[in-house]
Order: structure tokens, then sequence, then C-alpha cells
């Protein structure tokens, strides 16, 4: 049976004034299905951005896209094509037919400062394919990350992201 190509079914989450950008590899099937980024209930990325961010963890769509505009987030991801070899989420499962174009987002918003990849997978295919730009790499929040609890994987994500 032909694997068929997944586009990307959302655009960036965006703002004017956005100063971190944070991208992750390609949506999961469970964001796939409720049509948002990191949509997995066991995904810990809501709330570790809740703990570090000391603010009330976002539940509904509309909750999500203030609270990244509030604390100047962006979101995309680094896959913008790509084919799925099984069906489950994990990224060494994904073959990438194409990249997102990340260097014109960034030269749209200006204003963003940091760069942070949530993936192994996301970092590879940024270095290969825009080695100019500067990232930082955070734990992923996956609940398959299981070498570090969510509290550990927040207070790197502070010490990464430089948030005091």
């Amino acid at each position: 049976m032909e694997k068929s190509i997944l586009t990307h079914p959302f655009k960036p989450i965006i703002f004017n004034d956005s100063e971190i950008l944070i991208l992750g590899t390609f949506p999961s099937i469970k964001s796939f299905e409720n049509n948002f980024y990191y949509s997995h209930p066991k995904n810990q990325f809501w709330d570790i951005l809740a703990i570090i961010l000391n603010d009330k963890k976002p539940i509904t769509k509309e909750e999500k896209i203030k609270f990244l505009k509030r604390h100047k987030i962006a979101l995309w991801d680094s896959i913008c094509e790509c084919k799925r070899k099984n069906k489950n989420s994990r990224d060494d499962n994904l073959e990438i037919i194409k990249p997102c174009n990340i260097e014109n987002l960034i030269k749209k918003y200006p204003n963003i400062k940091k760069i942070a990849i949530t993936s192994r997978l996301a970092e590879k295919i940024i270095k290969r394919h825009f080695p100019n730009l500067n990232t930082i790499y955070l734990p992923s929040p996956s609940p398959l990350n299981a070498r570090m609890n969510l509290n550990q994987k927040a207070q790197k994500w502070k010490e990464l992201l430089e948030l005091t």
C-alpha cells in the first residue's frame, strides 16, 4: 500500500511581537485530529510552558493562542511535507519530503530573538537546511522522553530560554 504525502495542516502561530519561535517536527496524529499543535494529552508542552511562565495552563485552542500571544511565543514545525511509515506519531516514523521555510518566516518577523527546537529530528533538519540559524535544543516534551520528569524538563527549558 502506497503511503500518501502528508502536508502540514496548520499555519505558523506567530505575532508581530513574537520573540521566541518554538519548532517541533511535525504534528502528531492527535494534533491532526484536534487541529492544533501539541494536542496529544500526554505531551507536556503546555504544562512546561505554564510552569516556566508562571501562568495557568491553557486548555482550549483559543486559550492556547492567547497564551502564546501574551508570552510572545510563536509555534511552527520543521517539516511541511512527509510520509508516515506506520500509523504512529514517532519522529523515527517520518520520511521527510520537504522542510518548512523557517528562514522566510524569520525574515517576515524580525522580532524573533530565539529559535528553540523540541526534537532531535527537528534539530537535524534545521542544521541541514538552515545551517546559519542559531537554535536552542529543548528537551522533548513528548511522553516518550522519560529521561526527565516534568519539573526537570521545565527547569531545563527555563534555563535554556533564559527566563527568570
